[in-house]
């Protein structure tokens, strides 16, 4: 297995934080304001109660998955029963779970690119093999649906996506759902992962869930998590709604790897998931704010071309207009940056689109402005 690219990055900012350098960091997708107060008040109220200290279910506490069931109906239109919903430790063991229950030495599993960066590594895991579908800037980085469903063979079990996507910010629209489900439903044993982590962070619309569409809830293996909309990443909180069989199967590897997630985080989760989704509405235009000063910010720096992203918090700029010398691909400029601007990025290589970087605007407006200004600055100091 690689090693994760923003992993790697965030590491290498923490060394040099220690020593002592400035470091404006925009590689991790780690949003910067503090997790709602009834979520950290769940927390006390979970402490105080003194009961929640021993081994949890492997599933998840079952009012925990009852909470969930209903916010999947009442959020998403999706009917999962709570055997069908199974709690783990981060929405990124989750989406292992499942990838490892349904794909093996044989299977084929389409991702289309970019995507996030887990997943080809996940697939690679498991011994299936990872068919990227890839797109282009002008495709606003979303492969046409044609193009998926032209790469599915009798050998596809799974697509996995997220929409809105890391790292482009891309939302499938509702038409373009009903296209690639209409396809799924053709191939007996194929499955669909949706990760739906950044639901609520969608700038305009709603958002829509492709198990919700006729015939998809049995297919489809949905995927959210506290990580962004609550700003609770440390808290390692991620959940599925799945069909039955898949979860019992998703059930049996998480029993293997970690056994149940922490006990207090999970009653952290009944709190956010029974909280009204109005409590958060605010994030996305605190998003789009920060998104609009970033794309304004990206027009100063000669060549760099970027989509508008719909969703999420980040942007992918083509970056090849950079390229010379030393400087080969986006792992060279990145690298680059980190050292004579003091800006963390991430190459987009390992997100399926080659000639980018991904820029993380989840963080203060005063940063993220410094940090282009810097960026800016040795891009045109570039010989």
């Amino acid at each position: 297995m690689t090693e994760s690219a923003t992993l790697m990055m965030a590491q290498r900012c923490r060394e040099l934080r220690a020593l002592g350098k400035d470091i404006i960091d925009l590689s991790l997708g780690e949003p910067d304001q503090d997790p709602p107060a009834f979520a950290l008040e769940a927390a006390r109220g979970a402490l105080a109660e003194n009961k929640w200290n021993k081994y949890p279910p492997v599933m998840g506490y079952p009012d925990l998955r009852a909470a969930i069931a209903h916010k999947f109906k009442r959020d998403n239109g999706l009917n999962y029963a709570p055997e069908q919903v199974m709690v783990s430790t981060g929405a990124k063991q989750a989406i292992m779970n499942v990838v490892i229950a349904l794909a093996g030495p044989g299977d084929e599993v389409l991702i289309p690119a970019p995507f996030w960066v887990s997943y080809e590594a996940q697939v690679r895991f498991t011994g299936a093999t990872p068919v990227l579908v890839r797109s282009t800037l002008e495709e606003d980085y979303k492969p046409p649906v044609e193009r998926i469903i032209a790469a599915i063979t009798p050998r596809t079990r799974l697509i996995m996506f997220s929409s809105p996507c890391n790292p482009s910010g891309s939302v499938l629209s509702l038409a373009e759902l009903e296209q690639l489900a209409a396809a799924v439903l053709k191939w007996p044993n194929l499955f669909v992962i949706s990760d739906e982590i950044y639901e609520h962070i969608i700038f305009n619309g709603s958002h829509r869930s492709i198990g919700a569409l006729p015939g998809m809830l049995e297919r489809t293996i949905t995927v959210n998590g506290l990580s962004k909309a609550f700003a609770l990443t440390g808290w390692r909180i991620g959940y599925i709604g799945a069909p039955t069989a898949v979860v019992q199967a998703a059930n049996k590897v998480q029993g293997q790897f970690t056994s149940g997630a922490n006990g207090i985080a999970q009653r952290v989760a009944k709190a956010c998931v029974e909280a009204d989704p109005a409590l958060i509405a605010g994030l996305k235009d605190v998003y789009k704010r920060r998104r609009d000063l970033v794309l304004e910010g990206l027009k100063k720096i000669p060549g760099w071309a970027c989509n508008v992203p719909q969703g999420a918090f980040y942007v992918l700029p083509d970056v090849r207009s950079s390229f010379r010398g030393s400087i080969q691909n986006s792992t060279g400029l990145s690298l680059h940056l980190l050292e004579h601007a003091n800006v963390s990025l991430v190459e987009g290589d390992s997100f399926g689109a080659q000639g980018t970087v991904r820029i993380s605007y989840a963080t203060s407006d005063a940063l993220l402005a410094t940090a282009l200004e810097r960026v800016a600055k040795a891009v045109a100091e570039l010989r």
